[in-house]
Order: C-alpha cells, then structure tokens, then sequence
C-alpha cells in the first residue's frame, strides 16, 4: 500500500492531506487494494456497489451495451482518477455501466460511507475528504455535459471535430495525445469506426487536422 502514496498525494479525493496521515486514513476508511488483469470486468452493468475505487495502477474503460450489443465507451479512467462516487453518492446502489480493465490495473477501493461518516476518533481528514469528494462531482458532471456536447453533434464529422477541439482547449496546444484508439473513439463519439475513419481521412486530405495513431494535430479550423 504504501508504495502508492506518492500517486494518493496527487488524488483530488486526498487534496489538503498529508501523506504522514495516509496510515491513519486508510486504515480508518477500511480501504484494500484489489488486482485486475486486462479485460476482467471490474463490475457489470448493473451490480449492487457500495465503494469508490481509486485507479492506482493501469487504466479503465466504462462502457454502457444497447439492447443491439453495441458498446459505447463513456469515459476512460487513469491513475489517481476514482469512479463509481455518482452512484453511491447517489443512493442508486446499482452501476449503470460496465468498468472493464484496459490494462493490468489495480484499484483502491473505500466504503463510501466511511468517507462520509465522521468515525468515533473525529478524524480531522474527514471534513476534507467530504469537501474534495463534493468538488470532484461537480467536475465529473461538466465533463459529462461537454461529452453531451460532442454526441448530441448532428455528423460524424462535427462529432469529431467538436472533441478534437476540446482536447486542443484541454491541452492548450494544436497538438495532443488522446487515451483512444480508433475503435474506442468511435465508442465513444457513438459512432461507425468506418465512418470515422472517412471523416478523419478527409479532414487530414483538406489540411484541417494531422495525426498519427493517437496523436493528432489541429491545423485549421473545420468547415
């Protein structure tokens, strides 16, 4: 456990604590680390939870199944990022999504209502832990409302475009990294692979963007 303070440090969830607390937190949370090879669904769509899960190592996919079997990723989740909070905090017990392994990952996971309930000892960390946990909601709902922004575009192309730019914003360059490949990105934007694959071969033969694999330039804007 201790090998990942470092990484906790950086977690929103833990913003104003001290690593020199991270014993006495963790211990009083009841957290416990848990392994997960590549492709092990971490939960289905579904399932009863009743913890948030911290990504200490690896990287996840939550992914969301139409009636036809189409897969839709929603978003990517890294180290230190949690997921699962808007449930729990929610009340709904149940995940709306699937959480999938995209590599070996291991993930951190916390009763959420020991984050939440002040424990017998007063532990002076939990008053934080409750203001950083109602921050990092706020955040995850602007960035479902700008994923909103790009899938409610009415084209592929628009669609793609729409994230690309947000990326560049989020970057602050023209040129970028994003955490999908091309499948995934269709899933994402909820699209055909082929059909984003056209539009980005067109974009690239217009002089509009550049990229290779995963790295993508902005070299004008789209018409």
């Amino acid at each position: 456990m201790k090998k990942y303070y470092p990484l906790l440090s950086h977690s929103p969830l833990f913003t104003g604590i001290g690593p020199g607390d991270f014993d006495t937190m963790l211990h009083c949370l009841g957290a416990s680390l848990r392994s997960y090879p590549k492709g092990q669904t971490v939960y289905f769509e579904g399932d009863t939870v009743t913890e948030i899960g911290l990504v200490v190592s690896g990287r996840l996919h939550l992914v969301k199944d139409d009636v036809w079997g189409n897969t839709s990723i929603v978003t990517e989740i890294a180290p230190p990022e949690m997921f699962g909070e808007a449930v729990v905090c929610g009340g709904t017990s149940r995940v709306p999504v699937s959480v999938i392994a995209k590599e070996d990952s291991v993930i951190l996971f916390i009763d959420y209502k020991r984050i939440v309930t002040t424990c017998s000892s007063a532990c002076a960390f939990h008053a934080k832990l409750i203001r950083n946990m109602i921050r990092i909601l706020a955040q995850k709902n602007i960035l479902m409302s700008t994923k909103m922004e790009h899938i409610t575009q009415r084209s592929t192309k628009e669609k793609l475009l729409s994230y690309l730019m947000e990326q560049a914003r989020q970057a602050g360059s023209r040129t970028f990294d994003i955490p999908y490949n091309r499948q995934e990105l269709a899933d994402y934007l909820s699209v055909e692979r082929s059909a984003l694959s056209a539009e980005m071969s067109k974009l690239k033969a217009d002089g509009v963007i550049d990229y290779k694999k995963n790295h993508f330039e902005i070299r004008r804007e789209g018409a």
